[in-house]
């Protein structure tokens, strides 16, 4: 049974899929992301704080993360117990048309920790929503990560760049950012 109040850590689309770079732009970056959304899982799990795993279902039968498909399957290094939720969504954001919102509110969760892939798309979406919706949101920078992108121009842009321009559009506006140390610390 999950305390009631509990910050909740949220694992967002760390799914097998996510290994084919060259699929979803060329270049990663934040090679550490997974390994440190772990040890944050880790801490959830030994202080039996409330996880839940969401996974993306793409609705492009050709997507890596397609249902069925092996790159639907959420990684290895953070692998949901059974007694932990998966959330299962096809859109950028957890909480539009699943369970997410309604099962937090049962448990009285307020706090959200937000990590997984990829930075702009589904854990901004999550994140942006998350704020909006009254939560009190923190994003693990380092547990965290995204691809090259293309511009409407042709241009690309880093995923280092990417990320950054990310974070600094979510911090203090939808969330507060941190590292996974800073967060640990805060924590403990």
């Amino acid at each position: 049974m999950t305390p009631k109040g509990q910050p909740a850590l949220l694992l967002i689309d760390i799914q097998k899929g996510m290994d084919d770079i060259a699929y979803w732009g060329g270049h990663r970056n934040n090679p550490e992301a997974e390994k440190n959304a772990a040890r944050l899982l880790q801490f959830w799990r030994e202080h039996a704080l409330p996880v839940f795993h969401v996974r993306h279902n793409s609705t492009n039968p050709e997507s890596r993360l397609a249902k069925g498909k092996p790159g639907n399957e959420i990684k290895d290094i953070v692998r949901p117990l059974e007694s932990e939720t998966v959330i299962e969504k096809s859109v950028n954001s957890a909480f539009i048309g699943t369970e997410l919102q309604p099962r937090l509110d049962k448990l009285s969760i307020k706090k959200l920790v937000i990590t997984g892939l990829t930075t702009n798309h589904c854990v901004s979406t999550t994140t942006r929503m998350a704020g909006n919706l009254g939560y009190e949101t923190y994003l693990v920078s380092d547990a965290t990560a995204t691809f090259d992108r293309l511009g409407m121009d042709g241009k690309k842009y880093s995923a280092e760049i990417m990320h950054a321009t990310e974070l600094a559009s979510l911090e203090g506006e939808f969330a507060r950012v941190l590292t996974t140390e800073q967060l640990l610390q805060l924590l403990k």
